[in-house]
């Protein structure tokens, strides 16, 4: 079955905003937000950003909300670093375990532990070049740790009853097309499908769906502007201009062929969740624009039969 959710980062809350950005809405104010958007369930977070233990469950059960999945990234590339990272995986898969029962009475798929990896600090500031520039990229070593680690991963999350994806994203050392392309070729990793971050890598993700339909077993949809990017790409911008430009936009927008990708959807015959994301840093007078986007979105969605 196929359920459609929201995330948190619609509304500006994520890694780089909670805690940080003064105008980041609280938790339980975003639950009722995405209820109110007609959606059927919510992507995580930060952990504890939507509470822990039995105050989670409630709050998700309460607005009839199944938990979608949970984002981490983890230096795969560095043994070294590797320990702290696992024990962030297990707690966030006790947040899962606190919120399956919950997705099971409602009806929805199991959450997705949804990995990407972490970058190595000169990618941060090269976002959607290395398309063309093969030289950003891991090295023949590196590579090899990555594939080791990846799958440490993706068999603790499997040994924990949950099918992990990984997610491409941009300013990572797997944002173009060929570098998701690897972790297919050395993993055993499922896939999460970011199209709006595979459109900044400079990918197709309707060609990219096709191509890798057994595979791909959670999807975060969103839309970007390819003129925004190659703007901020000739000035030389680091990743974070990404999210302050608002190269990601509202589905029907921008350069996501929305048409095309429902029908590869329904063709692959895809099963499991849909995340509509459209990543913004929030501002003094972003949470009323986020909501009518993500209203709009979810009218976008239910008119091409979701």
């Amino acid at each position: 079955m196929i359920a459609v959710a929201n995330a948190p980062v619609s509304y500006g809350a994520f890694e780089l905003t909670v805690g940080i950005n003064p105008y980041v809405p609280d938790g339980e104010s975003i639950l009722d937000l995405v209820q109110n958007a007609g959606y059927r369930g919510i992507d995580l977070g930060p952990v504890g950003y939507f509470g822990v233990g039995d105050a989670l469950a409630r709050n998700l059960e309460k607005r009839q909300l199944g938990l979608a999945g949970g984002y981490l990234e983890i230096p795969f590339h560095d043994d070294e670093a590797m320990a702290r990272s696992r024990v962030e995986l297990d707690e966030m898969l006790d947040v899962f375990d606190v919120a399956r029962p919950v997705n099971d009475r409602l009806g929805v798929p199991a959450p997705c532990p949804t990995i990407a990896v972490m970058s190595l600090p000169y990618r941060r500031g090269v976002p959607g070049r290395s398309v063309t520039d093969r030289s950003l990229g891991y090295t023949h070593d590196q590579w090899t740790t990555f594939a080791r680690n990846a799958e440490g991963v993706a068999v603790a999350c499997r040994e924990r009853g949950y099918r992990a994806v990984f997610h491409n994203e941009t300013g990572t050392n797997v944002e173009a097309p060929w570098e998701f392309a690897r972790v297919v070729e050395l993993t055993s990793f499922d896939l999460c499908l970011d199209t709006g971050h595979l459109i900044v890598g400079g990918g197709d993700p309707v060609e990219f769906l096709r191509e890798h339909a057994d595979r791909i077993a959670h999807l975060h949809l969103k839309s970007a502007h390819i003129n925004r990017l190659q703007a901020l790409i000739a000035d030389g911008s680091p990743v974070e201009a990404i999210w302050e430009k608002r190269i990601f936009c509202a589905l029907g927008e921008g350069d996501l062929d929305m048409p095309g990708m429902s029908q590869a959807i329904k063709e692959v015959g895809y099963d499991g969740w849909i995340v509509v994301e459209q990543d913004i840093f929030p501002d003094a007078t972003s949470l009323v624009s986020a909501q009518e986007d993500q209203i709009r979105n979810r009218n976008e969605l239910r008119s091409l039969g979701y």
